[in-house]
């Protein structure tokens, strides 16, 4: 019979092996602090200044495209930004497809 009072014993601890509640939100919470210094702050940063950008577009800008064009600001509205990628070619593009500005003074190109 002494084997069934040592099969019913808690081991020593009262508790039977549990942590605090706390304890256990501890890892998630640094995973989460990780997660957001590593990779979401520095995407909304990025978004934010591509805001800005958007914003300042003005007339004469050389600007690229999200799809690769080239080109140089001719006109600009709420939503369409026009742009010129070669003598006499136009085209007209989302304001949001616009990636970066490049510069104000068109290049010239040696041919």
């Amino acid at each position: 019979m002494d084997f069934l009072a040592y099969a019913m014993g808690t081991g020593g601890t009262g508790n039977g092996g549990t942590g605090s509640g706390f304890g256990a939100f501890i890892p998630l919470i640094l995973m989460f602090a990780i997660f957001y210094f590593l990779l979401i702050r520095p995407q909304q940063k990025k978004a934010k200044q591509h805001k800005q950008v958007l914003a300042s577009l003005k007339r004469g800008d050389r600007i690229v495209t999200t799809g690769g064009l080239h080109g140089v600001i001719t006109g600009i509205g709420d939503d369409v930004v026009t742009m010129e990628i070669a003598p006499k070619v136009r085209v007209r593009i989302s304001r949001g497809s616009v990636a970066g500005v490049l510069g104000s003074e068109p290049v010239k190109e040696s041919q």
